[in-house]
């Protein structure tokens, strides 16, 4: 099992930034990859950067490249997401995803922190 604990949301002006944190605990070992995905209202979830607990590979929505930046630091066992030049539509709940691959394929979820850009 794989307990995720995001922090870091909040109301931002137009341009501005926001670092998300994702602290994971339990059995770390496993994890495969951790991402961020959202979730705007009406909409349904989607990928916005993920990265390889390995080798540090990254993967990133094309509507985030060169805004968004996935990093982790895995003597900590966390995953941060640094989003810059907020736009109103990135305006959504953030999740965090731990993945993991263990004869099987299981996704552990965040509990979601809002993210709000509006002026």
């Amino acid at each position: 099992q794989v307990q995720l604990v995001e922090s870091g949301g909040g109301l931002v002006q137009p341009g501005g930034s926001l670092r998300l944190s994702c602290a994971a605990s339990g059995t770390i070992f496993s994890i495969y990859s951790m991402g961020w995905y959202r979730q705007a209202p009406g909409n349904e979830r989607e990928l916005v950067a993920t990265i390889i607990t390995g080798d540090g590979s990254t993967n990133y929505a094309d509507s985030v490249k060169g805004r968004f930046t996935i990093s982790r630091d895995n003597a900590k066992n966390t995953v941060y997401l640094q989003m810059n030049s907020l736009r109103p539509e990135d305006t959504a709940v953030y999740y965090c995803n731990a993945r993991t691959v263990i004869f099987t394929t299981t996704d552990y979820w965040g509990q979601g922190t809002q993210v709000t850009v509006s002026s």
